[in-house]
């Protein structure tokens, strides 16, 4: 079926359910939130950040949006009788203003949305959810329109962490916390009861190149598969705008690093199309496991 483009000015909203909007940036997440809502009989309307969305989501009723239209989103919202909206996907780098193409409603609003682009992530989505929840749409997160999504507590393939790797998780987990206390991050790596390498602004994948490369370079020794990646939400994350998330990608560049797995905060992380991601883990001999961060190592 051809994809249906609602990029238009036609008001639908009479007799027309409640629609969930959902606002792309990259990645699979957005198709699965949408596949998700339709499956609970909810119609869906996707926007796509123009050069940043996945062209998957054209399967669903779609606009494309380029930084800056903020009036055109909003009026296209209305008109299709939106009353929830999710933001998912990543923004790998916040705009330049030579990107930007500000419309009539953005210039009306353009001293409160200059003030939402400064200052850290927790900062800058908070004003999102602000400005948004003003205009009388509901924020809620992706796992709470497709909860299926997010990881369980237990191991989610064929191979459990075994005892020093319990360690290595609680130091992770530890680190973490402590690394989103200050905004900084939300993932980091221990090895043989050592953190190693902590994230940053450069983000999850970059981090793990890292270690790689420290490993290739005799920075950082072990044998065979060794230690983990830890990834949780910070203590003061609004999971409705800002939930992690792993997927195949971060299971290849733990392979490539040479850990032996991942542990996530269950129920507060995102499985991008789980199937794959376990497969892709099994396949590599390496365990991902959802754990309850209070859990702490054995003496």
């Amino acid at each position: 079926m051809a994809p249906t483009n609602v990029d238009t000015d036609a008001d639908i909203r009479d007799g027309q359910a409640a629609a969930v909007a959902i606002i792309a940036g990259s990645g699979p997440m957005p198709a699965r939130v949408a596949e998700a809502a339709e499956r609970a009989g909810r119609p869906v309307i996707v926007f796509g950040i123009a050069g940043v969305a996945d062209p998957a989501i054209e399967r669903f009723p779609h606009a494309w949006l380029k930084w800056g239209q903020v009036g055109r989103l909003f009026k296209l919202i209305e008109a299709h009788n939106a009353t929830e909206l999710v933001m998912i996907g990543a923004i790998d780098k916040r705009p330049d203003f030579r990107e930007i193409s500000l419309d009539f409603g953005a210039v009306g609003s353009l001293p409160e949305i200059l003030s939402l682009i400064v200052g850290g992530d927790d900062k800058v989505l908070s004003g999102i959810v602000k400005f948004t929840e003003k205009r009388g749409l509901k924020v809620v997160g992706a796992h709470q329109i497709a909860p299926e999504l997010v990881a369980p507590i237990g191991p989610l393939g064929q191979r459990a962490p075994q005892a020093g790797e319990t360690r290595d998780i609680a130091l992770a987990v530890d680190a973490v916390a402590t690394l989103g206390r200050l905004d900084i991050g939300q993932a980091a790596v221990s090895v043989d009861g050592r953190v190693i390498a902590v994230e940053g602004a450069e983000g999850t994948d970059a981090m793990l190149d890292r270690v790689a490369g420290l490993r290739s370079a005799g920075r950082v020794r072990w044998r065979g598969r060794a230690g983990v990646l830890a990834k949780c939400p910070k203590p003061q994350q609004d999971l409705r705008v800002d939930m992690p998330a792993i997927g195949v990608r971060t299971v290849e560049k733990v392979a490539a690093a040479g850990l032996a797995g991942i542990a996530v905060e269950a129920g507060r992380v995102l499985v991008g199309d789980r199937a794959a991601t376990v497969a892709a883990a099994d396949a590599a001999g390496i365990f991902i496991v959802g754990v309850d961060p209070a859990v702490q190592a054995e003496p």
